[in-house]
């Protein structure tokens, strides 16, 4: 199968293009000029630099695919046009561009529970939901989403929306483990709020059924993990345990948390620097709940996770630790 890979140098792009690889297909990753592509270290494949900002760079690397996995996004950003740019316009500029090739490459899109919005702490979201984003990056996967399915009726689409996602080379949870480093157990006020983790390799995993699977065309799939949803806190506590670490709990009021969060926003404008804290991850934290129900993708597809995200969070803690990230 030769299949292009949109944000191939991103976490979980890199786990996905060496899964392609390992397997024997043919792997194009489509990364920026001065992209990191560390994580792709002796993975076999061809690298064709382009932007999904950027039309003319796309017509070659969706040229002669069989799959495109579009990956692509951006998860930190100031102002709604960061997000609406790249996650949403980028989307619709990646179809447009797999339309004029002719062939009808199958995309397989990854969405995010986010595009849902908060659950309740009592009922994960279905897929059948309707989306009620929480804010900028939300409301752009929201978008994306409602493009690639405006393209039903030109490509065979299927949509892939992970929850948290967990695993060695992931940035986005780092910020929590580094602060159990420095001894510290952040514990927001007003919780606990349950979270559905997922483990890299499964969300791989199911994005590979969905890239041959008939019943996967046309649909939405969430990805969750095979155990109960944790909190921000459990996290926290397991990475601690996993270093062997005993850090002192600091509670946090939500009001401290937006205020600290608007803060970091406000340098990021002026100075360009894109920081762990913001509004969106302030919003995202003092949510009810993000949960969500993994059964119609085991209904339809078949597909069950296999990896507990209690051991994703241990392996994920030893990991940075290995690699210097701690």
């Amino acid at each position: 199968m030769r299949v292009l890979i949109t944000g191939a140098g991103g976490f979980l792009g890199t786990w996905l293009a060496k899964a392609l690889a390992a397997r024997g297909d043919t792997v194009t990753c489509l990364l920026r000029p001065h992209g990191d592509a560390s994580g792709l270290a002796g993975v076999a494949y061809t690298r064709a630099e382009g932007d999904v900002t950027l039309p003319a760079t796309l017509a070659a690397a969706v040229a002669g695919q069989d799959v495109v996995f579009h990956l692509a996004g951006v998860r930190r950003g100031a102002t709604r046009d960061d997000f609406m740019r790249v996650n949403a316009e980028g989307t619709r500029n990646l179809c447009d561009a797999m339309v004029a090739a002719g062939h009808r490459p199958r995309l397989v899109h990854a969405g995010s529970l986010a595009a849902s919005g908060p659950s309740t702490p009592t009922r994960p979201h279905v897929e059948e939901d309707p989306f009620h984003p929480y804010e900028w990056y939300g409301e752009s996967k929201a978008e994306a989403e409602r493009i690639v399915f405006s393209y039903a009726d030109r490509l065979p689409v299927t949509v892939c929306r992970p929850p948290r996602i967990m695993g060695p080379w992931d940035k986005e949870n780092l910020a929590f483990f580094k602060l159990a480093q420095r001894g510290i157990r952040l514990e927001l006020t007003g919780g606990p709020r349950p979270l559905t983790l997922v483990d890299v390799e499964d969300v791989v995993a199911l994005m590979l059924i969905q890239a041959t699977h008939p019943a996967a065309l046309g649909e939405a799939f969430f990805c969750a993990g095979p155990s109960a949803p944790l909190s921000l806190e459990t996290i926290q506590e397991v990475g601690a345990q996993a270093l062997g670490l005993n850090p002192r709990t600091v509670r946090l009021r939500p009001g401290v948390l937006k205020g600290l969060a608007a803060a970091a926003d406000g340098v990021s404008r002026l100075t360009g620097r894109k920081l762990a804290l913001n509004r969106k991850l302030a919003r995202q934290l003092l949510a009810p709940a993000w949960t969500c129900s993994g059964a119609k993708a085991e209904r339809l597809l078949g597909f069950q996770p296999r990896h507990d995200p209690v051991e994703s969070i241990r392996r994920s803690a030893l990991w940075y630790r290995e690699q210097g990230w701690l």
